[in-house]
This record gives structure tokens, sequence and C-alpha cells, in this order.
């Protein structure tokens, strides 16, 4: 088992920031990150033999990253593993969990395995992405938005040569981009938000956000708006994809318009011919170790932080889209602040930040974040797509109307006893596609609260990997006194 002072867990935006800050702070760092390159999926790139071009064409702020993993990577006090997947974690009577580690490709035996003990944690595990279900998402040819980013900055490849992209939010215009970069046609933008909700979202006070995020922020769209007027791709707002056709694998999708509350206004729908369709709602944060670690959380679901991204666990801090989700320049701010109180913490060194430690730079950006929400958040009326016969449950292939059944026969009202007796949510993703749809489907059927996201064993693994027995963890001092701070919840 072995001591460390700050382990940062994931290595995007958020991990990259707490990492360098905890390091500039004095305290000596692991970084671990499941992918076999540093960025996450903000700078995702190939691993080698991509042309510079391509790769800068694709990503932002993309200087500010080569920068961190510079800095990073060359420093002896600061460990950087690779390939390395949190398994589980053990809790501790005020301290920080126990780390369990494989490294090594996923799929490969015999994973060397680590123990890390630490004085501090930052976790910095991002998000996944959530699509809601309607006929035919199931079929092939049907990708969340972020699988078509994926292949095109990390592979170069388009998902598809004639591509839809639909859902809901900013998101949506830079994976068209990517598809257009990559030699995609992409047959149009279908965004689920009317213009009159997004101007009330975007443009509703307080005004705290600062000149120039709203002066890069409009740069960064302009960019997005001459890519896709330059080829001609049609952008339509307060509409849905209601269906994916074709039996193999999809060839047309339905398109139809859909009222504020997302309801389908009858007589709307038309068909498009596609080969590919790629699909996004939302984000979810990914709390699965948070939640093993103990974490509170919020009513959105993401990890409860105060000023200084301190969870509600001795020791843990939190930071990036598990916090809530709010993009890039929030993750590294929050990154910057939880690595700088995590090194304190690690260090007996207090609040080694000069001022707020970045705060109030958070508090601007979260103002930016809420607008988002505001803006594009999923509405109550996407649950009428859902017909009975559609899958709700890809992995275990449950249907909605399984689900309503599995309710009606046993009367539950808990998330766990409707997973075991409907096995919605018991497949190989853990409900992590599925999950928030399910606790959202039976709106006439209030469920006790609660969340799908619980999982001790965050991966799947082999009984052999983790057999040997483990010698009981170290002591670890106690905490160094802190003042106290307020907490703040996202943005539901």
């Amino acid at each position: 088992m072995t001591g460390v002072d700050v382990l940062v867990i994931g290595a995007g935006p958020a991990g990259l920031a707490a990492a360098r800050a905890a390091r500039t702070a004095g305290a000596r760092v692991v970084l671990l990150d499941a992918s076999d390159v540093l960025g996450g999926q903000y700078w995702r790139h190939p691993l080698t033999g991509a042309r510079d071009a391509d790769v800068r064409a694709l990503q932002h702020q993309w200087p500010r990253f080569v920068a961190l993993r510079a800095a990073l990577t060359d420093d002896p006090d600061c460990e950087v593993v690779t390939g390395a997947q949190v398994w589980a974690v053990d809790r501790r009577d005020d301290a920080p969990p126990v780390v369990h580690v494989l490294t090594g490709p996923a799929d490969g035996g015999d994973r060397p395995r680590r123990v890390l003990a630490p004085r501090a944690v930052v976790l910095a595990t991002g998000a996944h992405e959530r699509t809601l279900p309607f006929p035919g998402w199931d079929l092939p040819g049907v990708h969340t938005a972020g699988a078509a980013q994926a292949m095109a900055k990390g592979e170069h490849l388009a998902v598809g040569g004639r591509v839809l992209v639909a859902g809901t939010g900013p998101f949506l215009l830079p994976v068209a981009a990517g598809l257009l970069h990559v030699g995609a046609t992409v047959v149009g933008v279908v965004e689920a938000g009317s213009l009159r909700r997004m101007a009330r979202g975007w443009l509703a006070p307080p005004y705290r956000t600062r000149p120039a995020v709203l002066a890069a922020k409009s740069a960064e769209l302009g960019g997005y708006v001459r890519a896709l007027a330059a080829a001609r791709v049609p952008y339509r707002t307060g509409a849905a994809v209601l269906a994916a056709h074709g039996d193999s694998r999809v060839t047309s999708v339905t398109v139809s318009a859909i009222d504020e509350d997302w309801t389908p206004r009858p007589g709307t729908g038309r068909r498009v011919a596609v080969d590919a369709v790629c699909v996004s709602h939302a984000f979810v944060p990914r709390t699965e170790i948070a939640v093993s670690a103990g974490c509170a959380l919020t009513a959105d679901g993401s990890v409860r932080v105060d000023a200084t991204q301190r969870t509600s666990v001795p020791g843990v801090y939190a930071a990036g889209e598990i916090t809530g989700i709010g993009g890039a320049d929030l993750a590294l701010a929050e990154g910057e602040v939880a690595g700088r109180a995590a090194a304190g913490r690690a260090t007996a060194g207090g609040n080694v930040a000069g001022g707020d430690g970045g705060a109030a730079e958070v508090r601007r950006l979260r103002n930016f974040a809420d607008r988002m929400h505001r803006a594009h958040g999923i509405r109550p009326g996407w649950r009428s797509w859902v017909e009975d016969d559609t899958v709700v449950c890809r992995c275990e292939e449950v249907t909605a109307g399984r689900v309503r059944a599995a309710q009606a026969a046993t009367g539950t009202r808990g998330l766990r006893s409707l997973k075991l007796s409907s096995r919605a949510g018991l497949g190989i993703c853990q409900g992590r596609v599925c999950g928030r749809n399910l606790e959202e489907l039976l709106p006439e059927v209030p469920l006790d609260a609660g969340r799908t996201a619980n999982r001790p064993i965050v991966v799947p693994v082999r009984l052999g990997e983790i057999a040997t027995p483990l010698a009981p963890p170290p002591a670890t001092p106690p905490d160094p006194p802190v003042a106290p701070s307020v907490e703040r919840e996202a943005s539901p």
C-alpha cells in the first residue's frame, strides 16, 4: 500500500488543473486516468500518427492542454498513470478512502494492482451522456453525439456519410462541426429548445459572467455558425427525433415539432433519410466513486461541495462535471481551487491559496452554466415519446411496458426493487445509459428519493485480479483546522 499526498482521479480539464495546482502548492501528486492519453473527453486526441493541423482543428484551448500536460509529465514529483482503472474504494473514519487501482488494458489479463492511501483526494471523474429513449434508438447507426465526437477527435473518422445531429444544448454544434471536418454530410442540427426558451434562459438576470468569458464563448459560437453555414447545414429549433427506422440499421428518422414541455405536436412529423444519427440530451455526473466514498449528493445527483470544492468526506475534494455540468472553463477553475485546497490539507499547510482561492471565478462561471441549464434543460414531455414497446434498457432489452408492468404488479416505490423486478439497469453498463431515464419514467408513480448510480464495484473486474489479501491501511494524521465555509449546490 502506497502513501500519497494528493491523489487526483481523472485527467480531463478539472483533473489536470487540480494536479498542477497541487504541485504548485508543494504537494506530491499521483494523477490517474483510465485512458491511454491525458485530456479526458474534452481534449480527446489520437495516441499517435495524427497531423497536428487535424488535432488543432477539432480542439479548443489546445495550447493550455499542451502546457498542463508538459508541466505534469516533466515533473518528477507528479506520477502520471494512464490506463489506470479505479475499481473500488474503502472508506476510513475521518480520512480519505483507500483507493484500489488496476493498470493496463481493460480486456487484458493479470493487470498490475495498486492500493493507494492518500492524504487528500480530488475526484475529477467527469460525466457521461444522457440520451432519452425513443422507438428505434437501439438500432445500429444511432449514436450518442459524444461517441461521434470521440471518433472524429480520436480516430479522425465519421460515424456515417449522411448524419443528423439532434438533442439539446450547445454541445450539438461542435459535434456537427467535427463531423463536417472529417468528411460527413450533416443533413441538419435539430435542437429541442425553442428560440423563446433559449432566449429566456441565456438572457435572464443576474448578469455575473465576465465579459472576457462572454467574448470567448461568442467567438467559439461564431466559429461553429460559420462552419455550418458554409456547408449549408440546416439548424432547426423546437423539434426532436421521435423515432429511428430501419431493419439491420438506421435508414431514416422521424423529426417532429415539439411544444415548450417537449410534447410532440400532432401532424408535424417528417422523415429524413440518414445512415447515422447522433443524439445528446444532457450529461450525467459520473459519481460512482464519490458515492462509494460516502460523498453527499445534491438534488440533481451531482457531488455536494463547498467553496473550496471540499465534499462531505474529510480529505475528499471534487471538481469538474461531477459537481454539476458546466463545461471546460468551469472545470478548469474548480480544478485549480480543489488542487490548492487538497495540497493544503495533505501538507498541513492550511489554505495555501491567496485571496478567495479562485472561488469567485468559479461562481461567475457557474452563473454561465446555470443559464445553459435554463435554456437547454430536459423537459417532462419527453416521456410521451416512449411507447410500451420502446426499449429503455438496451443491455437487458427491457421495454418501457415491462417496467410499467413490473411496477404495477409489485406496487414498488423503490428504484432498487424496480430494477430487480424488471431487470432494467442490471446489465453491463449498470444503469449508466438508462439510469436517469428510469428515475423519471413513471411520473404517475413517484418513486422514493434516490439514484441508480450506487455501484461499490465501479467496473467489472476478474476475481483473480483482486484475490490477494490486503494489509490494513496506515493511520492518517488528523485534519488540520480549516475555517468553515458555506456549501453550494449545483442548480437542478
